[in-house]
C-alpha cells in the first residue's frame, strides 16, 4: 500500500501518478482555456511550465517525457507529411521551396549579424544561434488539421518551407559537430553525402513498395497501425544514422507512404487520434517544462539577451512571410498562417542549443552558455505562444471563407448507398464509398442488405446483419456516420430501388464478383434489374486489392458524355477519390469530352494529377490492355440505352470485361440521366452489333 509520503513529497517520482497527472493535464487544460479563447496547445505548454521543476515541482521531468516527448515531435512531423496533398506538392512545390528559402536565409542572416554585433558572441556561436532561429517547428499544424485546412496553398508552402528550412539548418548543425568531433578530416562531407543519398533512395524506393505489398496481404486494425508507426521510426532511425535529425526522417516517411492512407479512412483516423490524443500532448507538456519563467528577473543583462533573441526570432519570420506574401502575391489571410505555421521554434531549437551547451570549443568552455540555453526556452514559449494565436485565428477565418463559396461544397445529390451481400466485398465497397461520397452531408452513407422473404432460417438474414455491423464499425472507426437498412423483399432488385426512393439515395455502389466469366450472366439479374429499373447513379465495383493500394486510375469515357445529367455528379465523386488515393489518373475521352473534363479538374481539383489521352471511338477500349496493370484501376464509363452517350458497343461490355480485363480491378459506372426508368428495354439481350 502506498505511503501517505506520496502525496506530500515533491516532486511526484512515481510512474503510475505521473502518468495519472499527464492525463489530467491532457483532459482539462483545453477544458479550461477553451473558455478564454486560448488554443489548447497554449494551455498545455502552460500547464507544463507550472507543473515542471521551474514552476511548483510537482511533476519529474523522467525518462517517459523525454521518450514521448520524442514520439510527439516525430508524430507532428509524420502527420505534415502524411495530410499534405501529394497534387498540391508537386503544384506548388517550387513556391514552397521559395517561402523555405525566405524563411531559412532572412532569420539566418539576422540572427548571426544580431548574435555578432548586438550580443556580442564569436562568430561560431552567432552561427549557431542563427540556424535556431532559421529552423522551426509545425507544433501549430494540429490546428489546421483541426479546422480541415491541410489542402490550403498556404499550409503547403508552410509545410515544404517547414522541411527545407529544417533541413538546411540541420546540415549547417551537422558541419559545425563534424568539423569539431572529427577535426579537419576531409572526408566528412563526401561521407555525409553518400550517407544521404543512400538513406533517401533506400525511403524513397522500398517504403512505398513494402508498404503496398503490406496492406494488400493483411487487413487487421491493429497490425496496420503497428506497421505504419514502425516506419517512422525506421526512417528517423535511419535518418539519424545518416547524420540528420530524426525528425526530418519522420516526415519523409509521412510522404512516402501518403498514398497508401487515404484521409478518409480508419487507418488515418487512428493516426490521427493516437498523436492529438496523447503524444503530441506530452511533447507539449514536456516543452513547458523546460521553460523557466524566472531567468526574466535574474538581471538586466540576461533580461536584455532574452529580449534580443525573442525579438529577432519573431521578427525574422513574419519578414520571410511578409516578403513571400508580396511577391508570390498572396493575400494577407494566407500571410498570417504562413507565419503562424513557421513562427514556432521547439523541438530543432532545442535540440540545436543542448548540443551547443555540450560542444566544448576549449577546456571548460562551451559553445553556448547558460544565458543563450534561458533565452532559447523563452524564445520556444513565446513563438509557441504567438504561432498558435495567429494559426488559429487563420485557420478559422480561412474555414469561414472556405465555406462560403458554394463552388467548394461539392455535389449534393443525395445519399450513397451500399448494398452487401458478400461478406468478402464489404470491406472494399464501404472503403470505395467513403472516399466518394459527399463530405458536406452528416449522413452520406447507408449500408443496405436486401433479404429474400423465403429465408425460414433466417440464416441469410442474419448474415447481412454481420455485414451491416462489419460496414458501420469501418465507417466509424474513420469518424463517418453511416445508417443501416436490413430489408426483406420478394426481389433483391426491387427492394433497392424502393430503399433508393424512399431514402432519397443519390448514387448507389454494388460489388460484382471478381470471378464472373460468362459475359450473358455478367451482371447477373440484379445487377441487370438495377440498371433498368433506377436512372440514379450506378457504380459496379470489382476490387482484386484494397483501393489504397491502387497505383493508378485509368478511365475510358464514351463521346458526348459531357452531355448527360450526371457527367459533373460522376466526375466529382472520380475526383474525391483521386484526391483521396493520390494517385495518377489517366483519362481516355474524346477530345471534346476531355476538354470539359481537364476544364472541371482545373477548376476545382487542381491536386489532382491527370493525364489526358484522346479515345474517339469505342472500339478502342481494347487498347487499354497496355495501359492497365494488375494495381491499376479501370473505370469504364458507360450509357443506358436511348441516351445520349450511349452506343451499341456497350453491349459487348460484359464480354470485353471478361475476356481482356479479368484480372484487373473494375468499377463500371452509369451515370444520373433524365426521365423514368425504360423498364421495358433491355440493355442485354439485343442483337450485338
Amino acid at each position: 500500500m502506498p505511503s501517505l509520503e506520496l502525496f506530500i513529497k515533491l516532486p511526484i517520482t512515481d510512474p503510475t501518478w505521473i502518468f495519472f497527472l499527464v492525463l489530467a493535464i491532457i483532459l482539462f487544460a483545453p477544458m479550461l482555456l477553451s473558455r478564454l479563447r486560448i488554443p489548447h496547445i497554449i494551455g498545455l505548454i502552460l500547464a507544463g511550465v507550472l507543473v515542471g521543476k521551474h514552476g511548483f515541482n510537482v511533476l519529474e521531468r523522467d525518462s517517459s517525457f523525454e521518450l514521448f516527448g520524442k514520439v510527439g515531435i516525430y508524430y507532428i512531423m509524420f502527420l505534415a507529411g502524411l495530410e499534405m496533398d501529394m497534387g498540391h506538392f508537386a503544384r506548388h512545390g517550387r513556391r514552397g521551396l521559395f517561402f523555405g528559402w525566405m524563411t531559412f536565409i532572412i532569420p539566418f542572416v539576422g540572427g548571426l549579424l544580431v548574435g555578432y554585433y548586438v550580443l556580442g558572441y564569436a562568430w561560431l556561436t552567432s552561427l549557431l544561434l542563427a540556424c535556431i532561429f532559421a529552423s522551426h517547428t509545425l507544433v501549430s499544424y494540429p490546428i489546421v488539421g483541426r479546422y480541415g485546412m491541410g489542402k490550403q496553398v498556404s499550409v503547403v508552402l508552410s509545410v515544404v518551407a517547414t522541411a527545407f528550412a529544417a533541413f538546411v539548418s540541420l546540415l549547417i548543425l551537422a558541419g559545425i559537430v563534424g568539423s569539431h568531433t572529427q577535426g579537419d578530416n576531409g572526408w566528412f562531407w563526401p561521407l555525409f553525402i553518400v550517407k544521404f543519398v543512400c538513406y533517401g533512395a533506400f525511403v524513397i524506393y522500398a517504403f512505398p513498395r513494402i508498404g503496398r505489398l503490406f496492406f494488400r496481404r493483411y487487413n487487421d486494425n491493429v497490425l496496420q497501425y503497428i506497421f505504419v508507426l514502425a516506419l517512422v521510426f525506421l526512417s528517423a532511425a535511419l535518418a539519424e544514422l545518416a547524420g540528420l535529425e530524426g525528425l526530418l526522417g519522420a516526415f519523409l516517411a509521412g510522404l512516402v507512404i501518403n498514398r497508401l492512407v487515404p484521409k478518409v479512412s480508419p487507418l488515418m483516423n487512428r493516426i490521427e487520434f493516437v498523436g492529438n490524443a496523447l503524444f503530441i500532448p506530452y511533447f507539449l507538456i514536456g516543452v513547458g517544462m523546460l521553460i523557466n519563467v524566472g531567468v526574466l528577473f535574474q538581471g538586466w543583462a540576461t533580461l536584455e539577451v532574452i529580449l534580443v533573441m525573442i525579438l529577432t526570432a519573431v521578427a525574422t519570420k513574419w519578414l520571410a512571410a511578409w516578403l513571400t506574401q508580396k511577391l508570390l502575391r498572396r493575400s494577407a489571410l494566407e500571410r498570417r498562417m504562413m507565419f503562424g505555421l513557421t513562427n514556432a521554434h521547439a523541438a530543432g531549437a532545442l535540440a540545436m542549443v543542448m548540443i551547443g551547451t555540450k560542444l566544448e570549443i576549449a577546456p571548460g568552455v562551451c559553445l553556448m552558455d547558460d544565458v543563450v540555453l534561458n533565452g532559447t526556452v523563452m524564445v520556444i514559449l513565446i513563438s509557441c505562444i504567438i504561432s498558435s494565436l495567429a494559426t488559429e485565428s487563420a485557420s478559422r477565418a480561412l474555414a469561414m471563407a472556405d465555406a462560403s463559396l458554394e463552388g467548394n461544397r461539392g455535389s449534393s445529390h443525395g445519399r450513397c448507398m451500399i448494398t452487401y451481400s458478400n461478406p468478402m466485398t464489404v470491406d472494399m465497397l464501404t472503403e470505395f464509398a467513403m472516399m466518394i461520397r459527399n463530405p458536406q452531408m452528416p449522413d452520406s452513407l447507408l449500408g443496405l442488405s436486401v433479404s429474400y422473404d423465403d429465408d425460414r432460417n433466417n440464416r441469410r438474414r442474419q448474415q447481412a446483419q454481420v455485414n451491416l455491423e462489419r460496414a458501420v464499425s469501418i465507417a466509424m472507426s474513420a469518424d463517418v456516420k453511416m445508417k443501416t437498412i436490413n430489408r426483406i423483399s420478394t426481389n433483391v432488385a426491387s427492394g433497392i430501388i424502393h430503399t433508393m426512393v424512399e431514402q432519397d439515395v443519390g448514387e448507389v455502389v454494388i460489388g460484382l464478383h471478381h470471378q464472373a466469366n460468362v459475359a450473358d450472366t455478367f451482371f447477373g439479374l440484379i445487377g441487370e434489374s438495377l440498371l433498368k429499373g433506377t436512372y440514379r447513379e450506378v457504380m459496379i465495383l470489382r476490387s482484386l486489392m484494397p483501393p489504397n493500394t491502387w497505383r493508378k486510375v485509368v478511365l475510358a469515357i464514351p463521346p458526348k458524355a459531357e452531355y448527360e445529367v450526371g457527367f459533373y455528379k460522376w466526375l466529382e465523386h472520380i475526383c474525391r477519390m483521386g484526391e483521396q488515393l493520390g494517385c495518377k489518373m489517366h483519362f481516355f475521352t474524346h477530345q471534346e469530352t476531355g476538354h470539359y473534363i481537364q476544364k472541371y479538374i482545373q477548376s476545382k481539383h487542381d491536386s489532382i494529377r491527370a493525364e489526358y489521352s484522346v479515345m474517339d471511338e469505342w472500339e478502342d477500349l481494347l487498347m487499354l490492355t497496355q495501359y492497365v496493370d494488375y494495381d491499376h484501376l479501370l473505370v469504364i464509363v458507360s450509357a443506358r440505352r436511348g441516351y445520349i452517350s450511349y452506343s451499341p458497343l456497350f453491349e459487348r461490355l460484359p464480354e470485353q470485361v471478361s475476356h481482356n480485363f479479368n484480372n484487373n480491378s473494375v468499377l463500371l459506372l452509369y451515370p444520373d440521366q433524365y426521365g423514368d426508368p425504360q423498364e421495358t428495354v433491355s440493355l442485354f439481350n439485343t442483337p450485338k452489333t
